[in-house]
């Protein structure tokens, strides 16, 4: 694979952290010289002035799998696998949730593994999950807590991390396993995933729409003290990006798995935060549905985790909190909106 460019796949690239990341991708200056691979189960966007090739393919069909290994590009050096059905919806369907989150990252991996070389294998970057975690847990985790997953999501999450430690034990693939905190604020629409309500009472609230909190039935409800890990979307991105430059012997010997770095943040300090940058009225337009099945999901994930080891990786942390992020939120809501208006 000695050539004088990269090729870098990623899978889910129509969502919106796949089309972050392969903005990021393309103007990282540390690879000059990329070419891409967008596939996901719709068309994806290539970046603007990007070379990238574009591919509509199911993923959990194999044979369309193999194919995001025979384009023009040749082989990618560096696959990053983001597709996935998110942990509400897996919660929902056992089944689905298993073929999407098992079985095509597995058909995936072994793709992968068929088209590396021994002493060069390609890098395979997995965006996993804090779902992975459940049960008692100590107050802070760390790279040796065990993880015991108390949902479908994270139980898949967990499969394919033990598969990617395997291959890469075996030389299969250079594997690095993250796994990544909450994103919040995501912008777009709310998606399925339990989680999506943590980005929505920041989100909706600050265009003026209503959101609907799943946690409590009031804003002095006790169960808003929840707890959850939290970054924002320019670090996570950031993040991933500079997991493929990081060299192979930095990781620990026994696993690929790195948990990224976060913040804590609970429920009610989300809303005081959205309250202090927008203003009390704003909060009049969160409305409080407890939904016992989102709330255990959420409850179950550690919300503190020892940030040392990822650093020592080189990743980066938010600082200040959940107020700056919510802060370069609604900054970047303004742009937009100044962008419609021109």
């Amino acid at each position: 694979m000695s050539r004088s460019f990269s090729v870098v796949l990623i899978t889910g690239a129509a969502g919106w952290l796949g089309g972050l990341l392969a903005k990021a991708i393309h103007k990282d200056p540390l690879t000059p010289d990329v070419k891409l691979i967008l596939v996901d189960i719709v068309e994806p966007k290539a970046p603007d002035g990007s070379n990238a090739v574009v591919l509509k393919l199911d993923l959990t069909e194999s044979v369309q799998v193999n194919q995001v290994f025979n384009t023009k590009f040749g082989i990618p050096d560096t696959v990053y696998c983001l597709h996935g059905l998110m942990s509400r919806g897996s919660e929902d369907n056992f089944d689905l949730g298993t073929k999407i989150n098992i079985d095509s990252v597995r058909s995936l991996l072994e793709s992968t593994r068929s088209h590396s070389e021994r002493n060069n294998p390609i890098k395979f970057i997995f965006a996993s999950s804090l779902a992975v975690y459940g049960g008692p847990l100590p107050d802070v985790i760390t790279p040796s807590t065990l993880a015991i997953p108390q949902g479908s999501y994270g139980f898949a999450k967990l499969v394919n991390e033990l598969y990617i430690n395997e291959y890469t034990r075996r030389g299969f693939v250079d594997g690095r396993v993250l796994r990544l905190p909450t994103i919040v604020v995501r912008p777009g629409a709310p998606s399925k995933a339990a989680s999506s309500f943590l980005s929505g009472i920041i989100r909706e609230p600050l265009q003026g729409i209503e959101a609907v909190c799943p946690i409590g039935n009031s804003f002095d409800a006790p169960e808003l003290s929840l707890k959850a890990w939290l970054a924002s979307p320019e670090t996570t991105i950031k993040n991933l990006v500079h997991a493929k430059h990081i060299p192979s012997d930095k990781f620990l010997s026994h696993t690929r798995v790195v948990c990224l770095p976060g913040f804590t943040a609970s429920v009610r300090e989300e809303l005081e935060a959205l309250m202090s940058v927008a203003g009390s009225d704003v909060l009049k337009l969160v409305k409080f549905e407890d939904d016992p099945v989102s709330r255990e999901i959420v409850s179950s994930w550690p919300a503190v985790f020892d940030n040392a080891y990822a650093l020592s990786l080189g990743f980066s942390v938010d600082e200040g909190g959940i107020e700056p992020v919510v802060k370069r939120f609604q900054a970047h809501l303004a742009s937009m909106q100044l962008v419609i208006a021109c």
